[in-house]
C-alpha cells in the first residue's frame, strides 16, 4: 500500500510540475554550461587562464569556432534561430574590442596594486580581474538584449569572486577592482574611465519599488574616481563628479561636484580594560 500511495502521490506531483514547465515555454541555460562557456572564451583571449598557453593561430581559429557554436547553442532555445545567428555573429565581432578593454583593465589593476608584480598574475590569479573580464562578456550580450544568458554570467562571477556586477552597467575603460568581495554595482550604474573600486563598494539604488524598473536607478560616476572599502553611493541621480575621492563607509546620496574628498571621522580611545566597561563599548 504504501509504495502505491507513494507512486500515486509522485505521479501527481510530477503532472504539477510538468504544467509548470510547459508555462514558461524556453528552456534556460544551465549555469554549468554558461560557466563552461565563460572559462572557454576567456582561455582564448588569454593564455594564462588557458591550459594551451602556446597554441597556434590556426588553433586559436579552430577554438573560436567551438565557442561560436555554444553561444549559438545558449541563445538559441531563448531568441530563435534566426536571432541567435545574428547575436553569434554581432559577439563574435565585438571580441576584439571586449579584449582590448580588459587589456586596459589589467593594467590599471597592475598599476593600481602595489603587490600586484606583473600582468600575468593579474589575469590569472585577481578576482577583480575576473569579474570584469566576465561582465565585459555578458554587457555585450546584454546590449544585443539576450534574456538571461547575461545574468547567469554575471551569477558566475558572483560566485567566483564575491563580486556582483549587473550586466547592465556601463563600465569606463581602465577599471580597476582591488580584493572584490562584497562590491555590487546596480543594472543603471554609469562608471567612466580609469575608476578605483575597493572591497564591500555598494552603487545601489534608494529603492527598490518594481515600478521603477526601466529607470536611471543607480548612480554615476566619473572618471578617475576612487571609492574605498565598505563606502555606499545610492540613487540614479547620484553623480560622483571626475577626480573624486570617496573614503571608506561613507554613505553617499546626493550628487558629488567634481574633484571632491568625502571622509567620515571616527573617535577611537584606549584605556584599561580592569577600569571597566560601559554600555556604549558595547554598541554593533
Amino acid at each position: 500500500m504504501a509504495d502505491n500511495f507513494d507512486h500515486d502521490r509522485d505521479h501527481a506531483f510530477a503532472h504539477v510540475l510538468a504544467g509548470d514547465r510547459a508555462l514558461h515555454g524556453r528552456i534556460y541555460p544551465l549555469k554549468r554550461d554558461v560557466a563552461a562557456f565563460a572559462d572557454a572564451l576567456l582561455g582564448i583571449l588569454f593564455p594564462q587562464l588557458s591550459d594551451d598557453a602556446l597554441a597556434a593561430p590556426d588553433d586559436l581559429a579552430a577554438r573560436l569556432v567551438l565557442v561560436r557554436r555554444d553561444l549559438r547553442r545558449l541563445v538559441a532555445p531563448l531568441t530563435g534561430s534566426e536571432t541567435a545567428d545574428q547575436v553569434t555573429t554581432a559577439f563574435a565581432d565585438s571580441l576584439p574590442r571586449v579584449h582590448a578593454a580588459l587589456l586596459e583593465d589589467g593594467e590599471a589593476i597592475l598599476a593600481g596594486d602595489p603587490a600586484a608584480e606583473s600582468l600575468d598574475e593579474v589575469v590569472a590569479a585577481y578576482p577583480g580581474f575576473l569579474a570584469i573580464a566576465i561582465h565585459r562578456v555578458a554587457h555585450e550580450l546584454y546590449v544585443l538584449q539576450v534574456p538571461i544568458l547575461p545574468r547567469l554570467l554575471a551569477e558566475v562571477a558572483h560566485t567566483r569572486t564575491g563580486v556582483d556586477i549587473h550586466p547592465g552597467a556601463t563600465i569606463g575603460r581602465g577599471f580597476c577592482i582591488d580584493h572584490g568581495t562584497g562590491v555590487v554595482v546596480g543594472e543603471t550604474a554609469v562608471i567612466g574611465d580609469l575608476v578605483k573600486l575597493y572591497q564591500g563598494v555598494t552603487l545601489g539604488a534608494l529603492s527598490v519599488v518594481k515600478t521603477l524598473a526601466g529607470h536611471k536607478r543607480h548612480p554615476t560616476i566619473g572618471d578617475r574616481v576612487v571609492i574605498y572599502a565598505n563606502a555606499t553611493v545610492l540613487g540614479g541621480d547620484t553623480t560622483v563628479g571626475s577626480d573624486s575621492i570617496i573614503g571608506g563607509n561613507v554613505f553617499v546620496t546626493s550628487s558629488v561636484p567634481a574633484g571632491s574628498v568625502l571622509y567620515q571621522t571616527s573617535r577611537s580611545r584606549v584605556r584599561r580594560a580592569d577600569d571597566g566597561f560601559d554600555d556604549i563599548d558595547f554598541v554593533i
